[in-house]
């Protein structure tokens, strides 16, 4: 096991914030979590896990040890009478596993095509994109526990999986499950549809199937057509640091989004099956007059409201601090809320 000291974050997190770990250990297998765990040193130490970093915001120098999830493979680990299931390590960077799954001929990931991150870190997020959410392809999990050293299993109930939520983001307590800061994710599995549909209805979706003249695409068109749209909305953050959609798109009821349409009919909204409204999180800030606007050198970006940016490096070249990035985001929790009374709640974790 070797332990990095003073190690520079700014390449692992993908807003390209300045930050260092006062300890690092790339984990490439549970046996590197084990040694770690089984260290008289370091084994009783805080932790933080890092995956690919595309849904953090450092505001400091982080004292826990890092564990760098490094672990990689692909594999198809068997079938059910409807699923073929497909593990990869948590390593393994996400849209990777999605261009993957396609080469293999097998399709359902391919609306989350282009989603930053890697594969460990998306049951944390349930991440989702075009209509499909990770819950919606999920098998289960093996997952150490960092407190005892256990290998452990979750499958999706177990996961409480919500809207960009996970029982990896909640503290344990009385009468309530948890694993925030108490597990890291070694390996996902999840189970690919053998009749497979395709999932369309998203307005960017919909413009592509007229623009080709198409209306059954292939889960090949899907993926290309989803890579187009995102690249053209959102920046690359090798090019321009970012974590993505910065704000959950916030659910109303019935007579709140009544209400904001009677004031503002252009707003962007969609019908949930449950009777509730999603709401364009990125439209509400745009129509506050965000969209472009930077405070310090943290930025919204042009093309999308719901993207804060890096628009370092500043004049003491380190570009953004993560001070900065949450006093713009506090700014626009701000306007939102006073304007349509709905409060913003952010997606990436801050740090």
């Amino acid at each position: 096991m070797l332990v990095e000291k003073n190690v520079p974050l700014q390449p692992y997190n993908s807003f390209h914030i300045v930050a260092r770990a006062q300890a690092l250990v790339r984990v490439r297998s549970e046996d590197d979590v084990c040694a770690v765990l089984a260290d008289p040193l370091w084994g009783q130490q805080p932790k933080f896990v890092l995956g690919g970093g595309s849904n953090i915001v450092l505001t400091g120098d982080v004292e826990p040890l890092v564990l760098k999830m490094e672990i990689d493979g692909i594999r198809v680990c068997g079938e059910t009478a409807r699923h073929t299931l497909v593990e990869a390590g948590a390593g393994v960077a996400w849209h990777a596993l999605v261009q993957w799954t396609l080469d293999q001929g097998l399709p359902g990931l391919e609306n989350m095509a282009l989603i930053p991150g890697t594969v460990g870190a998306s049951p944390v997020q349930n991440i989702g994109a075009y209509g499909v959410e990770l819950q919606d392809r999920f098998h289960e999990l093996d997952a150490i526990d960092l407190q005892t050293g256990e290998v452990f299993t979750l499958n999706a109930a177990q996961c409480a999986f919500g809207y960009r939520d996970s029982v990896f983001k909640h503290a344990g307590g009385p009468g309530r499950m948890g694993l925030l800061g108490r597990a890291a994710i070694v390996r996902v599995r999840l189970a690919l549809p053998k009749d497979w549909k395709p999932v369309l209805g998203y307005a960017d979706l919909e413009r592509k199937m007229a623009e080709h003249q198409c209306t059954a695409p292939t889960a090949q068109q899907i993926f290309d057509w989803v890579c187009e749209v995102r690249r053209a909305k959102l920046p690359d953050p090798d090019v321009i640091g970012n974590a993505g959609s910065f704000f959950k798109n916030p659910t109303v009821t019935p007579e709140q989004c009544a209400d904001i349409i009677a004031r503002d009919p252009k707003v962007v909204h969609y019908h949930l099956d449950n009777g509730q409204f999603k709401l364009a999180a990125g439209w509400l800030i745009d129509a506050c007059g965000w969209k472009g606007k930077s405070m310090g050198q943290a930025g919204v970006y042009e093309k999308q409201a719901l993207v804060l940016v890096n628009r370092g490096p500043g004049v003491d070249g380190q570009g953004a601090t993560g001070g900065e990035v949450m006093t713009l985001a506090k700014a626009i929790q701000t306007s939102v809320y006073e304007r349509f009374g709905i409060l913003l709640e952010p997606e990436p974790v801050v740090i």
